[in-house]
């Protein structure tokens, strides 16, 4: 189905984003408040979703880089995974200021999203069969990065990429993991690493494309990049089944990447990734490009 209408006045279709900046993750906060993170600089924009308006709002120091991110609204926090860096940084959405500085892994490492519930934060890393668990204490204090492996089908690896998009119901009893290359999905225990796939009826994920995705009550949607599509999938009550009930297109799709929600509104940030891969994986988008944010009303 072809998303012909994005958003609603006043809130605008797209919104851009400073030229160069190669943008990957999205997330929501308050109101129409959105962050979008740079893979190249690390640096996060701060616009509202409702003006279209917004600035750089972290300036990150040289090395840090942006992928996945979710806003921990009642800590007034932002967790960013570090893409090739092997790092999470954690930001104050009061000021940008740096939180924390997480070193997740010391090796080779594609930290690519991550996911927020009551008790922890999890990331996956794209070369490798393993979450990382920070824990989030009493008082909203941030512990000692975990590394658990996987078992079961999320641990297969194969063609690049591999794991990608996480997200979690709030109370962090399970997690559900993205795999890039087989166009699949996973239910994972957070505590043993133990994984199955779910069961998708209805369609299918394109093999390659699956991206970021969003857990929305029993709606799980999955953003497809190079296939420019966002597929919805209603979720069994224990979340080992699925049923495709639609999928989306829209013009203004340019390889989207990852998808956040706002009230009855999706954002979807468009990374562009047909004109080039950003280093260390390409010699990314031609100087120049513009990047934008794009909005649609739920379907």
């Amino acid at each position: 189905m072809a998303l012909t209408v994005a958003a609603g006045a006043p809130f605008p279709a797209s919104i851009p984003l400073p030229k160069d900046f190669q943008p990957e993750g999205i997330a929501t906060g308050p109101g129409a408040t959105f962050y979008a993170g740079s893979l190249t600089t690390g640096d996060i924009f701060r616009g509202s979703l409702r003006t279209g308006k917004g600035a750089i709002f972290v300036d990150a120091p040289p090395g840090r880089s942006a992928s996945g991110m979710k806003v921990e609204r009642d800590a007034k926090r932002l967790w960013v995974a570090g893409g090739a860096t092997g790092h999470a940084y954690v930001y104050s959405t009061r000021n940008g200021s740096t939180v924390k500085d997480l070193v997740l892994a010391t090796g080779d490492s594609l930290i690519n999203d991550v996911t927020v519930t009551e008790h922890a934060a999890y990331f996956t890393d794209t070369f490798a069969p393993v979450i990382y668990k920070v824990p989030i204490g009493h008082h909203g204090r941030i512990g000692t990065p975990q590394t658990i492996p996987l078992s079961g089908p999320a641990a297969v690896m194969g063609v690049f990429p591999n794991l990608n998009g996480i997200d979690a119901p709030r109370s962090g009893k399970w997690l559900i993991l993205g795999h890039s290359s087989r166009g699949e999905l996973y239910l994972v225990n957070p505590r043993t690493g133990a994984s199955r796939t779910i069961a998708i009826t209805g369609g299918t994920i394109t093999p390659g494309t699956p991206d970021g995705i969003l857990l929305d009550g029993r709606t799980l949607w999955v953003v497809e990049n190079f296939a420019e599509r966002l597929v919805k999938i209603r979720l069994s009550g224990d979340l080992t089944s699925g049923r495709i009930t639609e999928t989306f297109t829209s013009k203004l799709f340019r390889i989207p990447t990852t998808v956040a929600k706002s009230g009855d509104r999706l954002a979807l940030v468009n990374a562009r990734f047909d004109l080039g891969f950003p280093p260390p994986f390409g010699p990314g988008a031609p100087a120049g490009t513009d990047f934008d944010v794009v909005q649609i009303n739920k379907p």
